[in-house]
């Protein structure tokens, strides 16, 4: 059989927290291992018994749900955090997920469905509200497409490329391009910058690699 999932809860709210306490410890195949009132008040709690899953709520005293999960996610990386909210603010959703939520559900999640997405994170999947689900939808279609490294380089830096794959010198490269070797090496910060590299090689390897020049 498999092991009970390991939750611990951080709520500020008493009736909530201990509500949520009592769901998790009265169901088949959960375990409550820690309900704390604060992120500062978990962090001890969870360095002696890390669970498999943390309830978080987004708006707590001191540090706030959104920050406490980048510490959780730091010091234990295998705790999966669900924030829980009575709200659905975008900001709070994208700024907990960017920090390493696993998840995100409004507390007027069923008792049931919350029993579900702890599994659910657990088994490394990312339950959310419905109400959720679609925010970050709407946001992903809002998101610009990154550019492509091509769209990125310009002709000259694409030419300059070119003539580096040949194994021509930087100023050589100037004289072909009629420019000066200052300007050839303001090229190349600038080629490395967009690449994401940090030599010459590297850039022609990757330009070659991704078609930028042949």
């Amino acid at each position: 059989m498999q092991t009970p999932a390991k939750v611990a809860l951080v709520e500020d709210d008493h009736s909530t927290r201990e509500g949520l306490r009592l769901l998790i410890h009265g169901s088949q195949g959960f375990v409550c291992t820690g309900a704390y009132e604060s992120v500062e008040e978990a962090l001890p709690g969870l360095a002696l018994e890390q669970p498999d899953v943390l309830l978080m709520d987004i708006n707590l005293p001191g540090m706030s749900g959104r920050e406490g999960v980048r510490v959780v996610k730091e010091r234990w990386p295998a705790i999966e955090v669900l924030m829980l909210s009575v709200y659905g603010e975008q900001e709070s959703v994208f700024e907990s997920i960017c920090n390493g939520a696993a998840g995100y559900l409004l507390k007027k999640t069923p008792p049931a469905r919350l029993l579900e997405a702890i599994q659910e994170a657990r088994e490394g999947g990312s339950p959310m509200s419905p109400e959720i689900a679609r925010k970050v939808v709407v946001l992903f279609r809002r998101t610009p497409r990154p550019e492509q490294p091509e769209r990125q380089l310009t002709p000259r830096e694409l030419q300059l490329l070119a003539l580096l794959a040949e194994g021509q010198g930087y100023g050589e490269a100037g004289d072909l391009m009629a420019v000066s070797e200052n300007t050839i090496r303001n090229y190349i910060r600038s080629i490395y910058e967009k690449l994401h590299v940090h030599s010459k090689s590297e850039a022609v390897s990757k330009a070659l690699r991704q078609g930028l020049i042949s």
